[in-house]
């Protein structure tokens, strides 16, 4: 069993409003102090990114990571691709400014909206990942009949892009070997808008948000998926929920997780990423809004309490 009781190194800084100096940081005994850390930066519309640290912390707890979470503007589904791109463009900036050389987008929307154009302003420098093509990569591989489904917010449903990258990467991923196998994959999408707003008020467990699972996920299951993406990082504190009402012939493949599953390959690839990074151990978490509220609900996302601060916008 994997325990998610690392340490927590907070990181204390001068509060002023868009520069975050640090002026102290505690590390663990015995390891190198970096006071000008090259962290791994995630980004997301609020809570749901951080079960993508989470992932990333059982592997990589080593590196120096920076979260920034825009509460203030959550969610992201309800915008348009307009005004999400905007919003990611502006904290990628934020977060480079802090000595983030490798970002990820955290959030599905956008990911769908908004991560090839700040990725095409970047030009690489800082590395932006997003999260939608390792869900898309890891279902084509696990699927059996090519039969894919996705969840997601309004939004991430609505760009059609985990759609694109599954046909994209079907012919070099989707080899399946029952011979009940569609000869290529098709992808069933259902918008599920009111789960979100139903984890965020702590209702993971309440019988109206297993009700809302089982509608969601009825029309994919009459469609025969042998596969769903849980295409937004809020998901995976329903995924037990999602897997018993999706029933054991499906495989449940979450967003969060593949991501970081991918980030072996990456750092394989790009090994002087891995050892330009920092491996201070330290965390620190930003919210444009309501950081206590931010750090009491996001904890349940991270799988361990935190302090989380202010960007004072």
């Amino acid at each position: 069993m994997i325990s998610y009781n690392w340490p927590l190194h907070e990181l204390h800084t001068s509060h002023s409003h868009h520069n975050l100096i640090p002026n102290k940081l505690k590390v663990p005994s015995g390891r190198t102090l970096c006071y000008h850390p090259i962290m791994i930066g995630l980004f997301d519309s609020g809570f749901g990114g951080l079960t993508v640290l989470r992932e990333y912390l059982k592997t990589y707890p080593e590196y120096d990571y920076l979260y920034l979470g825009d509460q203030a503007n959550n969610p992201y589904g309800s915008h348009s691709a307009e005004r999400v791109e905007a919003l990611l463009m502006h904290h990628v900036d934020w977060l480079v400014s802090q000595g983030c050389e490798l970002i990820i987008v955290a959030c599905n929307t956008a990911s769908a909206d908004a991560l090839r154009a700040v990725q095409q302003k970047y030009q690489g420098k800082p590395v932006i990942l997003g999260v939608i093509i390792p869900a898309a990569e890891e279902a084509l591989r696990q699927s059996r009949f090519g039969r894919i489904g996705v969840i997601g917010t309004k939004g991430t449903v609505a760009s059609g892009a985990y759609e694109r990258e599954l046909k994209k990467y079907a012919a070099s991923l989707y080899h399946p070997s029952d011979r009940r196998a569609l000869d290529s994959v098709v992808i069933t999408q259902q918008a599920c808008p009111l789960l979100v707003p139903l984890i965020e008020e702590g209702l993971v467990n309440h019988p109206v948000t297993n009700r809302l699972i089982r509608d969601y996920l009825r029309p994919l299951k009459q469609a025969n998926i042998d596969t769903l993406i849980l295409g937004c990082t809020h998901y995976p504190l329903l995924q037990n929920t999602i897997e018993r009402i999706a029933g054991k012939s499906i495989t449940v493949i979450s967003s969060a997780a593949a991501a970081a599953q991918a980030m072996a390959d990456y750092f394989k690839r790009h090994p002087d990423l891995a050892e330009r990074l920092s491996k201070n151990g330290t965390r620190r978490y930003v919210t444009t809004d309501q950081p206590k509220r931010f750090a009491e609900l996001g904890s349940q996302f991270l799988g361990e309490k935190f302090v989380a601060e202010s960007l004072g916008h």
